[in-house]
């Protein structure tokens, strides 16, 4: 039986990796450096992968100048970017079943709980899981064990949703059933661990996930 859902939050709830991308990309141009995008989108859901995004610049550079640039670039775009579609609906027939609603996510509260408030979506969250809750990120199981032991749950009552192989496979190792919704900056990440992948969480709803994945919801035993 499905008793909740758990939401990543970066690429999944609001798209904040293109901005993040993005913004990278101004600041080179600002400064007639090259800018090799692949190079960033290969870090985005990988919270191991390390790399200097200001390599391309000269050693002599002002680092700190081009932070200050780029932080700004972010922050306007980030203002733009809608709740990505398909995150409301599920939200709502949540509530309406009387599902358990649970995010998990490698940013720090700092980060998720200002967009969530933002948004007009903190509400919505039973529990929130950020980096600094558990030992170790995704793609640990850490963070997802959390938000199940916070609602009483095992793995297989509990749906996944994801952008990222990172957070997926996390979603996996704790045993809950992982649903991929690919972003543009994810779209080449390997998912074959998945138990469904979308094109959208637009293409979710709560009826297909309980004939996919079985069972009645909490509101219907």
């Amino acid at each position: 039986m499905l008793r909740a859902f758990v939401f990543d939050f970066d690429g999944l709830i609001l798209d904040t990796e293109t901005p993040l991308i993005d913004a990278y990309a101004e600041v080179h141009a600002a400064h007639g450096v090259a800018f090799d995008r692949s190079v960033f989108l290969r870090s985005v859901g990988h919270a191991d992968y390390a790399f200097d995004p200001w390599h391309g610049f000269s050693p002599h550079a002002d680092r700190v100048a081009l932070e200050v640039q780029r932080r700004a670039a972010k922050d306007d775009l980030m203002l733009r970017q809608p709740i990505l579609p398909g995150v409301i609906a599920l939200l709502d027939a949540a509530q309406a079943a009387g599902l358990h609603v649970g995010l998990a996510s490698n940013s720090p509260h700092s980060w998720v709980d200002t967009h969530l408030t933002r948004l007009g979506l903190f509400e919505h969250f039973g529990f929130i899981a950020c980096r600094e809750d558990a030992p170790s990120p995704k793609p640990e199981p850490d963070l997802y064990r959390l938000v199940l032991n916070r609602f009483g749950l095992r793995g297989h009552e509990a749906v996944a949703f994801e952008d990222s192989h990172t957070g997926s496979l996390a979603a996996k190792r704790a045993h809950l059933w992982a649903v991929a919704a690919p972003n543009e900056s994810t779209a080449h990440h390997d998912f074959a661990h998945v138990d469904w992948k979308v094109p959208s969480l637009a293409e979710v709803t709560l009826e297909k996930l309980v004939t996919r994945f079985g069972g009645k919801t909490a509101n219907e035993r």
